[in-house]
């Protein structure tokens, strides 16, 4: 989900202010699913898994 006034217009999570890129630079270095989870409260691991899709679908 993008919106222009929510978080300068970066794609993020539905129904939260986390950028997908956050996630995708978090797993990138190495956080898991579990510390990620705790680092983000509102995060499920359902919304990791779309963020995942998202960037497989969008990668070029």
């Amino acid at each position: 989900m993008s919106e222009p006034d929510t978080c300068h217009g970066q794609p993020r999570i539905k129904g939260t202010r986390i950028p997908i890129a956050v996630i995708l630079d978090n797993l990138a270095a190495g956080v898991s699913e579990e510390e990620l989870l705790k680092s983000y409260p509102t995060l499920s691991p359902e919304a990791i898994r779309a963020v995942l899709a998202y960037a497989a679908q969008h990668e070029d």
